[in-house]
């Protein structure tokens, strides 16, 4: 442990010379979600000293406010909707969801996070902190009154909505608040048609309320394959959402029992009133707290400066990894954990891992779902390949008819040269399990012919996407 020495001039001229530690770590992991929990475990285990900190409750956004809990409320509307495809083919009567219960059912997965989580770190020798830390010089930092000194500082701090600096943004709410939400407003506003908005529309929309979508873009969820996102918008407008495109918003004011959002749309202003206002313009790293600049720490848009391995460009003893690194690759909970795993090697082995991730997967819990992984048809095209692309909506396939299902389409582009898959976009009722099949067939570089040739269970999902290529 180092000291520094305090010298305080009081009245009189007297001078009070004082001692203070600076408690020193290995390791310094900012951030307890997936990826700096992953790394301080990992390094604890090692022999390290290991420090983590958060400002929030820990376990991170994912367990917490994000995935999961979603997830627990999208399940519900799963059940509801199926219902609803089946009634009087099986089905006699639609159940009647509740709110409220679907509430306190992701509560129980969602309460026991945090002290689960500090249970587990604590267990292992790991010391804990309750606020974000500041940076007061390359190596040392400023926590709970504090001053700490690291080796090496990892920044796991993940991400937090986009401001959107518009008057009146204070009455805006944000997917937290949705999650928490004690009571569904009858009347919601989504600014923003991207994964946040467009599953939050869905499930409120299913819950009994009238949803307005507004987006800055032509169409919702632009980095997907736009003609499999088509489907997905008429599934939402069949559903009700009503959805403004090309629109800005400008402003939201609070009237008596509304608010009232002001758009531009094709150069004229106008005006939609709801019960409630969510922000879901997306997210952004979280990054304001820490004071980088002491830090000599880089950073730009899309969060900390990273090499290939993880290693900030500017500060050679810090790292970044999970949704706040500028690592190029997609914010996604399976991502951080395998950012997770690079950073913790790179600390205990000294830059042996380089980040090399293989096409990634992402989908929109939506009803019906949207799955991706790999290139666009456009992008495909720019990067130069010769493509087979094959795409079409099959709901007279067996596994959509016999669960009413109306939309089940699909997109998949091959390489002509070498067979290979480039990429696979479905919008339907599994298609978050078949584009992991999708997953195991890019990474292993099997050709069209040798999944194909492959037998699969029938009738299920997965022996569906035989013939989608």
């Amino acid at each position: 442990m180092n000291f520094i020495i305090l010298i305080t001039q009081l009245a009189g001229g007297f001078m009070y010379f004082s001692v203070m530690g600076i408690k020193e770590y290995d390791v310094f992991v900012i951030g307890t979600g997936t990826a700096g929990k992953g790394v301080a475990i990992d390094c604890v285990k090692d022999g390290m000293k290991v420090a983590i900190a958060d400002n929030r409750e820990y376990g991170g956004t994912c367990p917490n406010r994000g995935c999961d809990p979603k997830k627990v409320l999208v399940g519900v509307t799963e059940a509801f909707k199926m219902a609803n495809n089946l009634k009087g083919k099986g089905i006699s009567e639609v159940p009647e969801m509740n709110w409220q219960d679907v509430q306190k059912f992701k509560e129980r997965f969602t309460d026991a996070i945090p002290a689960a989580t500090e249970k587990k770190l604590k267990k292992l020798g790991i010391d804990m902190y309750h606020q974000s830390p500041k940076f007061l010089d390359e190596q040392t930092l400023s926590v709970e009154g504090k001053t700490v000194s690291a080796k090496k500082i990892v920044i796991a701090t993940g991400q937090k909505p986009l401001e959107l600096k518009i008057p009146g943004r204070e009455h805006l709410l944000t997917s937290e608040d949705f999650l928490h939400q004690p009571s569904l407003p009858s009347e919601i506003i989504f600014i923003g048609a991207g994964y946040i908005g467009m599953e939050f529309a869905h499930v409120a929309a299913r819950f009994g309320a009238k949803v307005t979508v507004i987006e800055f873009a032509d169409r919702p969820l632009a980095p997907f394959e736009e003609d499999i996102v088509n489907y997905l918008t008429e599934a939402s407008e069949a559903l009700g959402i009503e959805f403004i495109f090309n629109a800005e918003a400008t402003q939201v004011e609070k009237l008596r029992t509304n608010y009232r959002v002001t758009y531009k749309q094709n150069a004229k202003t106008q005006t939609v009133k709801a019960k409630a206002v969510y922000n879901t313009a997306g997210r952004v790293p979280s990054i304001d707290e820490l004071d980088l600049d002491k830090g000599n720490v880089a950073f730009e848009k899309g969060g900390i400066s990273v090499n290939e391995y993880l290693q900030n460009t500017t500060n050679k003893n810090v790292y970044a990894c999970g949704d706040v690194s500028a690592s190029g690759t997609m914010p996604l909970t399976p991502v951080s954990s395998q950012e997770s795993r690079v950073v913790s090697i790179n600390l205990r082995k000294e830059n042996t891992e380089k980040i090399d991730f293989p096409p990634v997967p992402s989908v929109v819990f939506t009803l019906p779902q949207l799955a991706a992984i790999g290139l666009t048809e456009a992008e495909a095209k720019e990067q130069g390949y010769d493509i087979v692309v094959e795409h079409k909506n099959v709901p007279h396939w067996f596994n959509a008819k016999q669960i009413g299902e109306e939309i089940y389409a699909y997109k998949t582009i091959v390489d002509k040269k070498r067979n290979l898959i480039l990429g696979a976009h479905i919008c339907g009722a599994h298609a978050d399990e078949m584009i992991n099949l999708f997953v195991l067939a890019m990474c292993g570089k099997l050709k069209v012919e040798d999944l194909k040739q492959m037998v699969f269970a029938y009738p299920t999902w997965g022996n569906d996407i035989k013939g989608m290529v």
